[in-house]
């Protein structure tokens, strides 16, 4: 039933319930029949590929050098063997603004929602996308940009949605969410607008459905040459899809006169953290990039071993459709893997990074993210840009804030509603919404 993918889904989404103090649950010793590995000690020692040698082994001594020579080859890789190559903007791309700015949430914002369609035929898919802008904004604003797990009419209160359907995995058909069922998907809208901010969502169902479905309905399956039943081994999964649906929306914005599309942020929790992650890195238009709980595949080190594994990942029965086919090479032998969490977030410098986590998410590797991002530092630094600053891992509730910021409130997997504060805080150092 679609109840059941929900209250799975509800433990890797925006539930501020999921994440906070629970009763601990057992810790599984194996995932898909591979052990895992949960402590620390046994962890052993590794060595990271390293951002700033070239391919040839040469030292980058130069921003210049970064970005004409060496950034290109780190994202060719993470294209090739993580997430797969996705095709460029679509020519047909239109923009259906269907509510161009009606007062909503008792006046304190404009709403506006457009279509985003990626060709003329009316048969694929399509974004619904939801825009909240402060209503006392006299200049385009600063936006807020977040994809989510449930439906657009879950992300507020608001009558004035125009409500959507969202895939049940179970029967491979979408279905209307009962309202009494928006278990994720819930923004803080309010919060946002008063700090100034604008904010958007759209599903990801929208652009391709979280389920292995033998290409019948999302995006991939648009783009299969004919005759063509799979994918190349480094043709994009569904987070590379999810990612290009997002660039899309950028694509939007950039026409939206009320919309500054150089101050976007995008946020994404879980496997949407890994989501941002890809997002970020291959498209720089995106000023700033904050990812929840993204864990393996995305911002933890995949050469450490502790909590989930690319082998855990990239298992038949769990969610290698999420990644190129050839990530599942590196299953076993991550410590010969070319790529790397610490490689993915270079690629989003110089742009700020959040990584925001929880202190009991030892699934998802809070240390790990935390060290990815320390070994990422010096790609910072040249650039310019203020990195971490330490490599000692701080505790829960001990924010920090530069240009790489990290921050893990307690508790387990997502959000909490005290992360809101930390969001807004680094939206407004970086952001600068009052400009």
């Amino acid at each position: 039933m679609y109840f059941k993918h929900a209250s799975l889904l509800l433990l890797l989404a925006f539930s501020a319930l999921a994440a906070q103090a629970q009763a601990p649950k057992p810790l599984p010793s194996e995932v898909a029949g591979i052990p895992v590995n949960y402590d620390q000690v046994k962890v052993g020692t590794y060595t990271l590929p390293d951002p700033l040698k070239f391919d040839n082994g040469k030292p980058v001594r130069t921003a210049k050098e970064w970005f004409a020579k060496r950034r290109p080859e780190i994202v060719k890789l993470f294209q090739t063997q993580q997430y797969g190559i996705a095709p460029g903007r679509p020519t047909a791309e239109s923009f259906d603004v269907t509510d161009k700015g009606t007062p909503a949430l008792e006046g304190k914002a404009i709403r506006k929602q457009v279509i985003i369609s990626f060709a003329k035929d009316p048969s694929w898919p399509k974004i619904h996308l939801l825009v909240y802008l402060p209503a006392v904004a006299k200049k385009p604003v600063s936006m807020f940009f977040t994809i989510s797990f449930g439906a657009v009419q879950c992300a507020t209160d608001d009558a004035g949605i125009t409500p959507e359907e969202v895939w049940n995995p179970r029967v491979g058909e979408k279905m209307m969410p009962p309202k009494n069922r928006c278990f994720f998907g819930r923004i803080p809208v309010e919060k946002l607008l008063d700090a100034g901010f604008g904010v958007a969502t759209f599903y990801y169902g929208d652009v391709d459905p979280d389920f292995k479905d033998g290409f019948k309905n999302g995006i991939r399956a648009r783009y299969l040459k004919s005759g063509q039943t799979e994918l190349a081994p480094d043709q994009w999964g569904s987070i590379a899809a999810w990612a290009w649906g997002m660039s899309r929306v950028e694509d939007y914005f950039e026409t939206d006169k009320s919309i500054d599309a150089h101050r976007v942020a995008i946020h994404g929790i879980s496997r949407l953290g890994k989501t941002v992650m890809c997002a970020g890195a291959h498209d720089q238009r995106f000023a700033a990039v904050i990812a929840s709980c993204s864990g393996e595949g995305g911002a933890a080190l995949s050469h450490r071993d502790y909590g989930e594994t690319i082998a855990h990942l990239t298992a038949p029965t769990r969610y290698a459709y999420q990644f190129a086919g050839n990530y599942a090479h590196w299953a076993g032998f991550p410590d010969k893997a070319p790529i790397d969490a610490n490689l993915l977030i270079t690629l989003i410098a110089p742009r700020p990074l959040l990584l925001q986590t929880g202190s009991t998410d030892y699934w998802s590797d809070p240390k790990g993210e935390f060290l990815a991002e320390v070994a990422a530092g010096p790609v910072y630094r040249l650039l310019g840009k203020d990195p971490l600053d330490t490599d000692v891992w701080p505790a829960a509730k001990q924010p920090i804030l530069h240009d790489l910021s990290y921050y893990m409130h307690e508790g387990g997997h997502g959000m909490v509603p005290s992360d809101w504060d930390i969001y807004i805080e680094f939206l407004k150092m970086h952001l600068h919404p009052d400009q």
